[in-house]
């Protein structure tokens, strides 16, 4: 992005297209405060009315997992076999399951 002169914070912005669905994240964008945030949200990532709810979080407020701590924080879940649906039978005639 381009230099911030005026200091304002960093929003992320994570935008829900259809109601029921997932909020997205498309981007991050600099605003003085959250109403701001949400209106230049709208301004620039919802331009042909494709979003339905717009959330902003000011970056300094997400604690992200380092890259390399991958294999600590997530390999325990392979020894937890019952989580994998290889024990279980698939009824005859059953579908979309």
């Amino acid at each position: 992005m381009s230099e911030n002169p005026n200091n304002w914070p960093l929003w992320e912005v994570f935008i829900q297209s259809k109601r029921g669905l997932d909020h997205k994240h498309v981007g991050s964008l600099h605003a003085a405060d959250a109403q701001m945030a949400i209106e230049n949200a709208r301004d620039v990532y919802t331009r042909r009315q494709e979003g339905n709810s717009i959330w902003v979080v000011p970056a300094s407020a997400i604690t992200a997992s380092n890259h390399d701590d991958g294999g600590m924080l997530f390999d325990p879940a392979d020894d937890k076999t019952y989580r994998h649906p290889t024990f279980y039978h698939m009824p005859e005639g059953a579908k979309y399951i």
